[in-house]
């Protein structure tokens, strides 16, 4: 790596364990450390945070500057992965003088405003709290030099793109930007590199469509609802792992399996944007440190959550896109430190919508079924050249006519006998001689 980097980041480093950057980490850092404003497009679990955080560090510690206000502000699309980050920050900054605050949802307003009167080196936070923080004009931003857009395909899915935009025009104009994300995005992220950044370096390190590789993805068919939580009890009885995260589309199917796996004497926790900070809070420790096994959650914890041990992760419902697929399934494997499992249920209204994140990601996946878990649907009989299950023929109702022949024509006049009345011509007309 082309970048030397401060005696204390290196002290943190060793102590965390790092033998070797990751490819991102390798491919951003220097040109971030130049002073570049810089897009990267990287898969999930590949390093990103450490890839924008070193840097920023690096520059803080080597040129502090006691009569600014803040010189860092990070932009992210939840507080769990806010909350992360911070944490990241608090390991790689522990012997420096770095000071970092957490600007989210869900905590005190007034303890928050206290907090940025403390003048901290670096705020991370959420668009919407920073914006309601904005409004009451306890943000000052006129220092910072280091702009990062964390997981900003995320952001834009979230409906933040605005908020966004508000939050970096009130920066210093002459900070640097740099924007992460998992995904190449289409025309609204691109409207935010062009508003945001000064003719960027790019990074596309590793396509979206590249899955670890020492993940092994699975689906299993299903009947139905209730045929998946048996076979899910099937799965949290039978395989093998330290933590599994199971992954549902909406709050009510994740509270209620919750239950179900509770029932299993399974200590399992919900996870969803209904729950409040204290629950979030409380559920992602018990997970992280082994005291839940389970962990149940909706697409907001398929973002930038990075649990160590995490060895399964059950699709209970398809997402609905192949991005979020590889999301989900980003959280297990990373790194190429651990193998994983990704399990897929999937019933016959889901199957097109699989074949299509199969079709995205350019693999099939391994079809399994579960002997002590019978179902009657074992998979499409056939299958279109696209993967999608041929759907049955539509029957031809008896006596009907094609679309033209039912369509009134129109007929001449009739006499009494039926038959055609013949036109009548009109006469030419008279001239005067």
């Amino acid at each position: 790596m082309e970048i030397q980097l401060h005696e204390s980041l290196q002290r943190a480093i060793q102590e965390l364990g790092w033998k070797e950057f990751t490819h991102v980490q390798e491919a951003a850092i220097p040109v971030a450390a130049s002073g570049k404003d810089l897009r990267v497009t990287a898969r999930t679990g590949s390093g990103k945070t450490a890839a924008f955080l070193l840097p920023m560090l690096n520059d803080l510690i080597n040129n502090p500057d006691p009569r600014a206000g803040t010189l860092g502000l990070i932009l992210l699309p939840t507080r769990e992965l806010a909350r992360q980050t911070l944490s990241q920050i608090k390991l790689l900054a522990k012997y420096s003088d770095i000071q970092a605050e957490l600007i989210t949802g869900g905590e005190d307003f007034k303890v928050q405003a206290a907090r940025m009167r403390k003048n901290p080196d670096i705020i991370l936070g959420t668009p919407g709290r920073l914006l309601e923080h904005r409004e009451a004009n306890n943000l000052d931003f006129d220092d910072v030099r280091w702009l990062v857009l964390d997981e900003a395909d995320r952001m834009l899915d979230m409906g933040m793109g605005e908020d966004v935009l508000t939050l970096t025009a009130i920066c210093n104009p002459e900070a640097q930007s740099l924007l992460f994300s998992a995904t190449p995005g289409g025309p609204a992220l691109n409207r935010i590199v062009g508003q945001v950044l000064k003719e960027p370096t790019e990074l596309m390190l590793d396509a979206v469509r590249g899955l670890e590789t020492n993940t092994v993805q699975q689906v299993i068919p299903a009947d139905n609802v209730a045929h998946k939580e048996r076979l899910l009890q099937w799965l949290l009885a039978n395989e093998t792992f330290e933590k599994a995260i199971v992954f549902t589309n909406t709050r009510d199917q994740a509270d209620r399996l919750g239950g179900v796996i509770r029932s299993q004497k399974l200590n399992a926790f919900v996870l969803h944007g209904e729950k409040d900070q204290r629950e979030r809070k409380l559920a992602l420790d018990r997970f992280r440190t082994g005291n839940a096994r389970v962990l149940i959650a909706t697409d907001l914890a398929a973002r930038g959550l990075d649990v160590s041990g995490l060895e399964l992760v059950v699709n209970f419902d398809m997402p609905r896109s192949g991005d979020e697929y590889v999301h989900r399934i980003g959280r297990t494997g990373r790194q190429d430190t651990a193998e994983g499992m990704a399990i897929s249920l999937v019933t016959r209204e889901e199957w097109g919508l699989m074949s299509s994140v199969e079709r995205y990601l350019r693999q099939q996946f391994e079809r399994r079924l579960i002997a002590a878990v019978p179902g009657d649907f074992k998979g499409p009989k056939r299958v279109k050249a696209s993967g999608k299950p041929v759907g049955p023929k539509k029957k031809k109702t008896k006596g009907a006519k094609p679309k033209k022949a039912r369509q009134r024509r129109r007929q001449a006049p009739t006499t009494a006998e039926g038959l055609a009345r013949p036109k009548r011509r009109t006469p030419p007309p008279k001239h005067d001689a």
